[in-house]
């Protein structure tokens, strides 16, 4: 029974770890994703005027 408790522990652990990541990205995503578009607006725009 103790080693099942264990068990179950860490698959609510894990389960915590996957939210909080899955959070993470979810909040922070748009300003990562703006950020990837900036940069690769600007790389081709100076591509263009070389």
């Amino acid at each position: 029974m103790k080693e099942a408790t264990g068990e179950l522990n860490m698959t609510v652990i894990t389960i915590i770890i996957i939210g909080a990541i899955i959070v993470f990205f979810w909040a922070f995503w748009p300003t990562i994703q703006n950020t990837v578009t900036d940069q690769w607006t600007e790389s081709t725009t100076n591509e263009k005027r070389s």
